[in-house]
């Protein structure tokens, strides 16, 4: 019987909860974290799941825009918080799951450095 290389359901859920995957899912992991898409995925994990606890700030009696308020007054620092968080959470995984901490950073750079050579190659009249 081989093992399994990427999560089931329940192994998902508790993933996103903050559980640990067995080492053989580190590759898994590691695409989950630093691989296309990962900002997205991220984003989703900490921010979808919060709105159904905000719309309970409709409900409450008076104008829709006082509820709209409120549940803007928290979600934006929310939205804040979370992007300038990301790099911690991404390293914290990692390390969570025995893997190297600087793939965090590499994957920021690497996105970075692409970045800034590509404009550097259209500036300059190469691409």
């Amino acid at each position: 019987m081989t093992e399994r290389t990427s999560p089931t359901f329940r192994q998902r859920i508790g993933y996103i909860c903050g559980a640990t995957l067995p080492a053989a899912m580190s590759d898994w992991v590691r695409n989950d974290l630093i691989g296309p898409g990962a900002v997205r995925r991220y984003l989703m994990r900490f921010l979808i799941p919060v709105i159904p606890v905000l719309c309970l700030f409709l409900l409450i009696p008076g104008p829709k825009w006082m509820g709209v308020a409120m549940m803007a007054l928290l979600y934006l620092p929310l939205i804040y918080f979370t992007l300038a968080l990301m790099y911690v959470y991404r390293r914290h995984r990692l390390i969570k799951h025995g893997l190297d901490p600087t793939l965090a950073e590499s994957g920021v750079n690497q996105q970075r450095a692409e970045a800034e050579r590509q404009a550097y190659e259209h500036r300059h009249g190469r691409a």
